[in-house]
């Protein structure tokens, strides 16, 4: 099945990640564990996703190592200049991956376009793909971020990812049980 080919070509892509995650006890790949996390997100809360979206939600990350945010200047444009080119990079790398094992161009652009998260409050496929992102990140990466910076940021941040999810991506999220001092932050940013 071509959406097999296309996942595990990814995931091949990803266990090269240089970068390394402890998960269930051992040393992973971290865009490969960011990747399953991803996919095992999609299937619990949208189980009839169709696979165009499977695959973006598993490419979200594809090979992210390969442009390195030190490339680009501190601040709030370079990160935004970084984020545009591994947008970029990973949709043409997933559109190449898709077109490689049979799927066609307008297929790959299709899908190109979701991880360039185009049309995001329009296309229900890049609202998904943004939904799934930042509830993985509540679940799996807010405890790490939040020990990292100041409460002043983490709200700011909160408050910026709540804006970009749907009604569905919020109900979601408020089902998550978060340890207190998490969840505190929470309820303050949603305040």
């Amino acid at each position: 099945m071509k959406l097999d080919h296309v996942l595990t070509e990814i995931d091949n892509i990803n266990r090269q990640d240089p970068n390394s995650v402890e998960h269930n006890g051992e040393s992973a790949p971290k865009e490969l564990i960011y990747g399953h996390q991803m996919s095992e997100c999609l299937k619990a809360h949208w189980p009839d996703a169709s696979e165009y979206l499977q695959i973006a939600v598993r490419a979200q990350h594809i090979k992210r190592w390969h442009i390195p945010r030190a490339d680009y200047p501190l601040g709030k444009a370079g990160y935004l200049a970084w984020r545009k080119a591994l947008g970029e990079f990973h949709a043409t790398t997933t559109a190449q991956i898709m077109r490689d094992n049979g799927y066609s161009d307008e297929e790959s652009e299709n899908v190109a376009a979701i991880l360039r998260k185009e049309k995001l409050k329009k296309n229900p496929d890049t609202q998904t793909l943004e939904d799934v992102a930042c509830l993985v990140f509540l679940q799996h990466y807010f405890e790490g971020f939040a020990a990292k910076h100041s409460e002043e940021k983490i709200i700011s941040i909160l408050q910026k990812t709540w804006r970009k999810m749907s009604a569905k991506g919020h109900e979601i999220a408020l089902t998550y049980q978060l340890p207190q001092h998490l969840a505190t932050l929470v309820e303050k940013a949603l305040s």
